[in-house]
């Protein structure tokens, strides 16, 4: 499928053409979710090269904004998020993957299934909790024996 030039309202947002909007960095926005229970998995971005890899293999591929580089979900981990439904939003400025995800089911490099794996306390439930809630019962697996001593650039 070619990415196309956006050229009116009615093409990106009733039309059949797929013709992305990118932010002023070259991105847009992907959140991916499970295709058997839709539990959200994560959150990332994607330049034009990830987003025509992603269609052209059925792999997630996406944009790493700290590495500045463009990396296949489970080319380290061994866990490849295989698509099994991509769409795209009314303005064409969103992705939403549905996937499998090959070995464990993991897509959280901190070991988790999901990189939403705590729950923000709101409204009473504040009154009573005042931190951060787990909603997962433990890790997936052991990123030290998954990544090793590979460079995370999102560790602090």
């Amino acid at each position: 499928m070619t990415l196309l030039p956006r050229q009116t309202v009615e093409q990106v947002e009733e039309g059949n053409e797929l013709a992305p909007k990118f932010d002023e960095h070259g991105l847009i926005a992907c959140v991916t979710t499970d295709a058997t229970t839709d539990t959200v998995l994560m959150v990332g971005y994607m330049n034009r090269d990830a987003l025509e890899k992603t269609i052209q293999t059925g792999e997630a591929h996406y944009w790493s904004r700290s590495r500045q580089t463009l990396w296949r979900k489970g080319a380290t981990s061994g866990l490849v998020q295989h698509v099994e439904e991509m769409r795209i939003d009314d303005d064409q400025d969103a992705v939403w993957l549905r996937v499998s995800v090959a070995g464990n089911g993991a897509s959280c490099h901190v070991g988790y299934r999901s990189c939403f794996y705590r729950r923000i306390p709101v409204g009473l439930e504040r009154s009573k909790a005042n931190s951060l809630l787990f909603t997962e019962s433990g890790k997936t697996f052991d990123p030290e024996q998954v990544y090793g001593d590979a460079p995370n650039p999102t560790r602090l």
